[in-house]
């Protein structure tokens, strides 16, 4: 079989950014034999400029949701957004499979792996059946209403083994939407099924939604009104959103909060006492889209907190790209090293996902996939910085 033999500037093997002199070692199918130093390679290496790093992974995505690209302005709030993919989420069939493929096509160009990808439907399912990429598939759940609970659970369990079914290796689970959308009805249905399983929630992505939890008042009041979904059942707990509802997560293998766009250093200090497999995906590209706002990360690495990325939809996106996440970080928290980026866009999110065993690290047996980012300066990611997937 043929022997790939890779070295740059600076090699990102997963844990660590080497400078110069190490060469990456793969089979002609990208499985990774070792990392060595370049006088021990031998010949027929390939000398690229720029950081060789693992495949970027994915923590959060809408595939379904790509027909809506550019369809839903910027800096609507995040009630006039959940209303206007409800409302326009529904085109033929034939648009919304075209979109599907357009979308995953853009991911493998973008030098993505692996992702973990929100399912209300099985519209991605012949997409994925292809194996391009891997797939985390979250059935995601939602109803508000408590007489609701039983058809909707139903319906996630349908879609569930659904994919089961048609993809037998693939990984997935049923998933809470948001703390705004799930009755405690519901939660107790789902929390059996969240033992051992990777497990995501959209968490805090508004600044009302500790409003409606302290007090019962906020703009989702507005957002039930519209949708004609009654709230007489609901009782505030008087407590934030996320302290409401996280201990319904003790049981998952991990947990990948989403968005935590206005969460405080209390929730944060309140989190990781309760849980330990916790991460925090930041979608920053989305934020700024719906919110206009960033998430706390300054908070969240001074309280040592285990970061990932994810791109969201394009309904509320202009790419699915982990890069273009990583440079809006580095733009606006430009203190962040490369090295702590690039962990969050591999290793971590392979951890998030559980699917380290092949992704995310150049470790031996692995098939991470191998991307180059190309122009940097100064170590430091710019608007004109590009991967390119070598494997």
């Amino acid at each position: 079989m043929d022997i790939l033999k890779f070295s740059s500037s600076h090699l990102f093997d997963g844990d660590s950014l080497l400078c110069g002199g190490y060469v990456l070692i793969t089979d002609g199918c990208g499985t990774v034999e070792e990392v060595v130093e370049t006088e021990n390679a031998g010949d027929d290496i390939q000398w690229l400029e720029g950081i060789i790093a693992p495949g970027f992974i994915n923590t959060h995505c809408h595939l379904e949701l790509s027909h809506l690209n550019g369809l839903i302005p910027e800096h609507t709030g995040l009630v006039d957004f959940v209303f206007a993919v409800v409302s326009q989420r529904h085109l033929p069939e034939v648009a919304v499979a075209a979109a599907i493929t357009a979308a995953e096509d853009e991911m493998l160009a973008n030098g993505i792996v692996a992702v973990g990808d929100i399912c209300n439907n099985t519209s991605t399912l012949l997409q994925k059946q292809k194996g391009r990429l891997a797939y985390y598939n979250f059935i995601e759940t939602s109803g508000w209403p408590p007489e609701v609970a039983p058809v909707r659970f139903k319906r996630s369990k349908d879609i569930y083994e659904a994919f089961l079914s048609a993809i037998p290796n693939s990984k997935q689970s049923v998933v809470p939407h948001a703390p705004y959308s799930v009755s405690s009805e519901l939660w107790k249905m789902m929390v059996p099924f969240f033992n051992g399983h990777s497990v995501t929630i959209h968490n805090q992505e508004a600044p009302f939604e500790d409003d409606l939890f302290k007090t019962g008042t906020g703009d989702f009041l507005r957002m039930y009104q519209k949708m004609n979904l009654h709230s007489s059942s609901f009782l505030p707990s008087g407590k934030t959103g996320l302290q409401t509802y996280l201990h319904y997560l003790q049981q998952a293998g991990e947990i990948i909060l989403v968005h935590n766009t206005f969460t405080t250093e209390e929730d944060i200090l309140f989190a990781k006492k309760m849980l330990n497999s916790l991460n925090w995906c930041l979608c920053p590209n989305a934020n700024l889209y719906i919110e206009n706002a960033l998430p706390p990360i300054a908070l969240l690495r001074k309280h040592g907190c285990t970061i990932t990325l994810g791109t969201d939809s394009l309904a509320s996106n202009h790419s699915l790209s982990i890069l273009d996440e990583m440079k809006t970080i580095t733009k606006n928290f430009p203190e962040i090293p490369i090295t702590e980026i690039l962990k969050w866009a591999t290793i971590n999110g392979a951890k998030a996902l559980g699917v380290e065993n092949k992704y995310g690290s150049f470790g031996k047996g692995k098939t991470p996939g191998v991307i180059l980012i190309e122009g940097l300066e100064n170590g430091l990611l710019q608007q004109q910085t590009k991967v390119k997937r070598l494997i």
